[in-house]
């Protein structure tokens, strides 16, 4: 009997550097390449929020559709199907005499009980659900510590990590692939069958945002092109918006490291090197204390305990803020540029946070589900893990002190260009 593997892809929407399908390739006949649309992930938060809102929802069926076309190229195809991952994939083992499944590991509570669900259903069928690790620069087993080990403190997590591990080169994207005989591959749903809008485009948007592995690993010759031009300004430092893609898994952080690590020699470039490694370095490091603490991130309180909450009036706060309505400017201006485009800038996020928190009294855990619902390139772990740390309920306490509302402000919007821009 001849082998089959199906993999099912998640947040890993890509051919180059995917260990799993490379791996899948190499150890059988032919594979079943598949992506499930889980409703679940479309639905409503016990905090009035959506899972997923239009523009993040429209960049997940560009990436899924950018994946297929990708396995097209190389005479395979990708089978979509909707529904919950642990009733389909079962029925599709049955189906295609599948002899084992691969997939990426998630760190989060609901991805990987999702997991378990499957996993459980597979080990009826005498069937394996093999797990790999895709998500991170530096692979769990190369660290210099084990998980219950790593060092809280990010610095001491960045300074152990840079001086004592390595970074593995990528696995070539395969240039041919042996796909089973599928009479229907599957139609993926629209926006509208998800009961989402179109987002129209906003003109003051100076970016656009379209899914899948082909145009991330565009963006990413975008960005170096931008290095090399900047080999005359010293010091330069550009948003280089990568992290869409990385969170679809559309483009590896290991590419992204291996690519600009070209222009390593290039003067005046090191800054935004450093910039790029710097935040490729906070996605590792959440994910890495999620699988140290798991669920702990949800809870309100945290590693500690959260500050005051205006109970009276949370919920109206709350609204006035994820709607521009605050009265105050530059949360206003943060808060339009995010409900329109779906991305706004690191510091833009903590003055967001920092004011929902402290000014309005509101929950963090409010802004969290929020910024679930409309950033472009959420994924739990940096999400949950950074309001977590904005809150002072992290796991790294002595970031307590490091945020301040009028510093971020300054720094945001030093001549109010920015607040007049994006006024609601």
């Amino acid at each position: 009997m001849s082998k089959k593997i199906l993999v099912w892809f998640r947040n890993d929407l890509r051919l180059h550097d995917n260990e799993m399908l490379v791996e899948a390739i190499a150890k059988s006949d032919s594979i079943l390449p598949v992506y499930i649309l889980d409703r679940r992930s479309f639905g409503e938060t016990k905090y009035g929020t959506l899972k997923t809102g239009n523009i993040r929802a429209q960049f997940i069926l560009e990436s899924v559709l950018g994946l297929r076309s990708s396995l097209k190229q190389i005479g395979g195809n990708l089978l979509i199907a909707e529904g919950n991952p642990e009733d389909i994939i079962p029925q599709l083992a049955q189906e295609y005499e599948i002899t084992e499944v691969y997939h990426h590991r998630e760190v989060a509570r609901e991805e990987t009980h999702v997991s378990t669900l499957v996993e459980n259903a597979l080990w009826k069928l005498r069937i394996n659900l093999k797990h790999f690790i895709g998500h991170t620069l530096y692979n769990k087993e190369d660290l210099p510590f084990p998980i219950k080990d790593i060092p809280d403190a990010f610095n001491q997590f960045k300074k152990k990590i840079e001086r004592d591990s390595m970074i593995k080169p990528c696995f070539a994207a395969p240039d041919r692939i042996n796909v089973a005989e599928v009479i229907d591959w599957g139609v993926l749903s629209s926006l509208e069958e998800l009961n989402l809008l179109p987002q129209q485009k906003d003109q003051r948007a100076d970016f656009e945002f379209v899914g899948g592995e082909a145009e991330g690993l565009a963006h990413l010759q975008k960005v170096i092109a931008a290095m090399q031009q900047a080999a005359t300004t010293k010091n330069l430092i550009l948003a280089s918006k990568l992290s869409a893609w990385l969170a679809m898994g559309s483009l590896s952080p290991r590419k992204v490291y291996w690519e600009i690590k070209k222009m390593e020699g290039v003067p005046n470039t090191k800054a935004m090197f450093n910039h790029i490694l710097l935040g490729l370095l906070w996605r590792d490091y959440f994910r890495f204390m999620f699988k140290k603490y798991g669920n702990t991130f949800f809870s309100p309180d945290g590693f500690g305990s959260q500050g005051l909450i205006d109970v009276v009036n949370e919920q109206d706060n709350f609204n006035k803020w994820k709607n521009a309505q605050t009265g105050f400017a530059v949360v206003d201006a943060v808060m339009t540029e995010l409900n329109q485009t779906g991305f706004i800038s690191n510091i833009a996020r903590q003055t967001a946070a920092l004011y929902l928190i402290n000014n309005l009294e509101v929950s963090w855990v409010f802004g969290a589900a929020y910024f679930e619902e409309k950033l472009i390139d959420y994924n739990p772990a940096s999400n949950w893990g950074n309001w977590a740390n904005v809150a002072g309920v992290g796991n790294d306490q002595k970031s307590k002190s490091v945020f301040d509302l009028d510093k971020n402000i300054k720094n945001l919007d030093p001549k109010g260009n920015y607040s007049l821009t994006w006024a609601s």
